[in-house]
């Protein structure tokens, strides 16, 4: 199984997921750099979809509501949240882009009437987690306690040489509260731009391990199992994480193999 997906290093879509490219049921992706007054319709009939303004300015149109001229970062390593929108079920976007500009595109299922509606930066706070060489920063941007169908959007930031997404946890077995099932997406972002990142996804049997080099914009697919990440010296992480399953919250499972640095 291949679960890494390159990113195109030229041109307007950088990378894509889809439930049928994926071969599994919920999660979509994909990102895309914009010029100035370039316009991207978003037409994704059944699903929700959660458009983050990654760097520059755009205005966003969805069903006849518009924001115009969102967005303040230069970069994801900026040390703000940034601004999305939300758009339910069937009703799309369509984005313009006000400056040159790079967003992310989510998606989920559907199937409600929730209303369309912007996220801003000040909505989403930042959190510590982890300790030492495992700290990393983490904006929700629409977590669980926010509504939405299925969607759940996350970004973190894993300063050089740190490990991130550590201890290795999983999210796929449906028994919550222990545990929910959730396919996951990591959208990888590294500065300086030349640096590279590893992930790991490995099950408990190992019937899945595979360990991937992972370069700027590439992202990695998460259909079950473990999946840290580590960053070497040097460089900066950033990721982008999408998840979504049958139920609409995050819980999660560690390796027990790994479980007792936590315990320290």
């Amino acid at each position: 199984m291949n679960l890494l997906v390159k990113a195109r290093r030229d041109g307007r879509d950088i990378v894509s997921v889809t439930p049928a490219s994926a071969a599994w049921k919920y999660v979509g992706f994909s990102a895309h750099r914009l010029a100035p007054g370039e316009r991207l319709a978003l037409d994704l009939s059944g699903r929700e979809i959660c458009v983050v303004v990654l760097t520059g300015r755009v205005t966003i149109t969805v069903s006849g509501q518009t924001w115009r001229d969102i967005g303040d970062r230069t970069s994801v390593f900026d040390d703000r949240a940034p601004y999305a929108v939300y758009a339910p079920d069937g009703k799309g976007a369509i984005v313009e882009a006000t400056s040159a500009a790079e967003i992310g595109v989510a998606s989920a299922p559907g199937g409600g009437s929730l209303p369309a509606r912007l996220i801003e930066p000040a909505s989403i706070p930042r959190t510590a987690r982890g300790q030492g060489a495992n700290t990393r920063y983490v904006r929700d941007i629409l977590p669980q306690t926010e509504p939405a169908e299925n969607l759940l959007v996350v970004e973190v930031r894993t300063p050089s040489g740190h490990s991130s997404s550590y201890p290795p946890h999983k999210h796929d077995s449906d028994r919550v509260p222990e545990e929910s099932f959730l396919e996951e997406t990591y959208y990888h972002r590294l500065s300086p731009a030349q640096g590279f990142a590893f992930q790991r996804v490995y099950t408990d049997d190992r019937s899945l391990d595979e360990s991937m080099a992972v370069e700027d914009h590439d992202v990695v697919m998460v259909p079950r199992g473990y999946h840290p990440v580590v960053v070497p010296y040097g460089y900066e992480s950033y990721y982008l994480n999408v998840m979504a399953g049958p139920k609409r919250v995050w819980h999660f499972r560690n390796d027990p193999a790994h479980e007792w640095m936590l315990k320290r």
